[in-house]
């Protein structure tokens, strides 16, 4: 199985969330890696420490690896066992394909009511009613959009948030409704990003979800400059 590679050239819209895309997971890693360098300097050079800086580094790995599992499909990146698929001929490899795409369109819409459904709460908003399919909103569930952060300060820039859900009280802390925001948002990427794999895959664009079975093929590959932007 090979990366998918769509030899159109890509639009102005496409580079732009491409960039957009690369340059936030970017962004997160860089401000772990910094703030975790500030603190280690402040503990050992000056016996002090920034009480937010790990739950913040916390919160950022969890986007990183949330944002990082949408890009992953978006880029066919991530890695699958393909030993059984690769002895089919090419009309079972492509109808064990089509399956493994409505297995991982089932698993998505399931991600996404879930995830919907824990962060509502913490939104003031109303999580969906039903086990396995979104049948409507719940009544009456108690809202949690008084829950903050351990030790991260409230920002200025989130103060709109006090009136919006909090019933005009202010928020000592962040409240978790901003960091948990990600966890819908990346829901919903991986939703559609499984979707256009699939439409990709039904057109005969794609061959399959994964790059290949083993992390050193893909090496290999890339060291002998197979992947072209």
């Amino acid at each position: 199985m090979t990366q998918y590679q769509d030899n159109q050239p890509k639009t102005a819209t496409s580079r732009f969330f491409d960039g957009l895309e690369e340059n936030i997971i970017a962004f997160i890693l860089g401000a772990m890696t910094l703030i975790t360098f500030i603190n280690v300097v402040l503990r050992y050079v000056f016996n002090h420490s920034l009480i937010w800086g790990l739950e913040v580094v916390l919160i950022l790995f969890a986007w990183l690896v949330l944002l990082g599992i949408s890009y992953g499909f978006k880029k066919t990146s991530h890695l699958g066992v393909d030993a059984v698929i690769n002895i089919l001929p090419s009309r079972g490899q492509r109808v064990l394909a089509i399956i493994s795409a409505i297995a991982c369109l089932a698993y998505a819409g399931l991600l996404m009511k879930g995830a919907w459904d824990y962060w509502a709460p913490f939104a003031a908003l109303q999580p969906t009613e039903g086990r396995w399919f979104p049948l409507g909103f719940t009544e009456g569930v108690r809202d949690r959009a008084f829950y903050v952060t351990d030790q991260v300060p409230m920002l200025g820039i989130f103060r709109w948030l006090e009136d919006a859900i909090n019933y005009g009280d202010s928020y000592d802390k962040l409240p978790r409704v901003v960091p948990y925001v990600i966890i819908p948002v990346s829901a919903a990427l991986i939703l559609l990003r499984v979707v256009q794999a699939t439409i990709r895959i039904l057109q005969g664009k794609q061959h399959s979800l994964i790059v290949s079975h083993e992390a050193e093929d893909e090496v290999e590959r890339v060291a002998h400059g197979e992947y072209e932007e």
